[in-house]
């Protein structure tokens, strides 16, 4: 983990996105030596893969067929 100042890492922004896009590893900004904000890498979170829960759910009808007539309520047919 490396720690900077807030003037270095102001000074050096650039370069230190650089040396984190390649070591991936934490750097502590600091402000008169005590830590002040964290620069972590990005972690991508896949949020395709459908949750473990909603795959054990079991429907007794298909959603997507249409309804027929009589299965609207009176007021809104």
């Amino acid at each position: 983990m490396k720690r900077v100042n807030v003037h270095d890492a102001k000074t050096n922004f650039s370069s230190l996105l650089a040396q984190l896009e390649a070591d991936s590893e934490r750097i502590v900004i600091c402000r008169n030596g005590e830590p002040v904000a964290d620069l972590v890498p990005h972690q991508c979170v896949n949020r395709t893969k459908p949750h473990s829960t909603l795959g054990r759910i079991k429907l007794g009808y298909d959603p997507v067929e249409p309804l027929a007539a009589e299965d609207w309520p009176e007021d809104a047919r």
